[in-house]
């Protein structure tokens, strides 16, 4: 079958719009209509060539659409599912069978390799060039296959061109709140940079019960928006300095709890500086930067911890449907960061990303689609 999907040839190039075969499906995996896709951060990372991932690909890893056609071995999904695409794991290690599968043993292999576990490609050019996968599936395309691990089913009430950041971007702020650090109600909580992960972080936040959520960035729009998603306090980090204004704000005891999403060194410092004592900083950027910090002063002494918190620490087939739960009820208002594109404009959509005009793009892949009335 030729599918029209975005192609990224080399690290830097722009998005190319090719026809591509698609693979013969296999017992194990699923046949997917695309509806739409959000875009996101990691997505540029890799664009940009600043992961290990291989070139030709397809990105794209926050997708929705229409189960079309199901393997013999699948038993979890039939066609006419509206589902959301998220990462893949194995299911089998210690980790995915406590609870953990962001930390599969196989993550790497089954997420970044661009193969299936056979090593065979989901994609290939015309000329039988074969293009890689990113998550085990890819979804900056018309249609795609896709392991049933990958896969979270959703009701048909839900509006499929709206949700599909669910299965990254805002599962990782969300989870890395809630699975992750799990404050105390009453407790306070710092996030710097509040694009789509941070925002969703502080949406967390709120729903966990934190009395102090204080939000840091350098956009007027962003912290703007911030405070009518749940942020207490803002800090412009241009105008004023987050460590000075968190002292005050707590009263000199520092921020119970800390997220950064910049990846940005001088940040992730700060972030852990206004910790209080017993304080947890949790940093989620996909970043090469590194950052140096004394272990006695700026750690131990003040009993403080950092954690990592990979996808939120969410099992997708559950973290997703609650989000979905907490956005009917109005507390996780997500809708309120996206804009949607057309699947020919997502270079435009990618700019706009990347210059902070537009929180979190949304292609369009099938714009016959019609949402359901609620």
């Amino acid at each position: 079958m030729i599918v029209k999907a975005a192609v990224v040839n080399a690290p830097g190039d722009e998005y190319q719009l090719s026809n591509l075969k698609l693979a013969e499906m296999q017992p194990d995996e699923v046949f997917v209509k695309m509806v739409a896709s959000g875009m996101c951060m990691s997505d540029e990372t890799i664009r940009k060539g600043g992961t290990s991932v291989a070139f030709p690909v397809v990105l794209g890893h926050e997708g929705t659409g229409i189960v079309e056609k199901v393997g013999n071995a699948v038993k979890a999904f039939k066609v006419g599912d509206q589902v959301v695409m998220s990462y893949a794991y194995c299911g089998n290690c210690p980790s995915c069978q406590t609870g953990h599968p962001s930390i599969c043993d196989d993550w790497m292999k089954l997420n970044f390799l661009g193969v299936r576990d056979d090593g065979s490609y989901t994609f290939q050019k015309e000329d039988n060039t074969p293009v890689g996968n990113l998550y085990g599936h890819s979804s900056f395309t018309t249609h795609t296959l896709v392991h049933e691990s990958n896969l979270t089913k959703v009701d048909p009430d839900v509006d499929l061109r709206l949700i599909g950041p669910l299965g990254c971007g805002f599962l990782t702020g969300s989870g890395t709140v809630i699975n992750g650090l799990k404050p105390e109600v009453g407790s306070s909580i710092a996030i710097f940079g509040t694009g789509a992960v941070g925002l969703a972080a502080i949406m967390a936040a709120k729903i966990e019960g934190c009395s102090t959520i204080i939000a840091v960035d350098i956009h007027v729009n962003r912290l703007e928006l911030a405070k009518k998603l749940g942020a207490t306090h803002t800090i412009n980090s241009q105008s004023e300095n987050p460590a000075e204004k968190i002292a005050e704000i707590t009263d000199g005891k520092g921020a119970n709890y800390s997220v950064d999403t910049t990846g940005i060194a001088p940040i992730i410092k700060t972030a852990l500086a206004v910790l209080a004592k017993g304080g947890v900083i949790a940093p989620v950027a996909v970043s090469r930067n590194t950052t140096e910090f004394n272990i006695t002063s700026e750690l131990m002494m003040g009993s403080k911890s950092m954690i990592g918190v990979v996808m939120g620490d969410g099992v997708p087939q559950l973290s997703i449907p609650q989000l979905v739960k907490f956005h009917k009820e109005g507390r996780f208002p997500f809708d309120q960061l996206v804009k949607f594109y057309k699947f020919d404009d997502i270079n435009r959509a990618a700019q706009d990303s990347a210059n902070g005009s537009v929180i979190k793009p949304i292609l369009i892949m099938d714009e016959s689609y019609t949402a359901p009335s609620n």
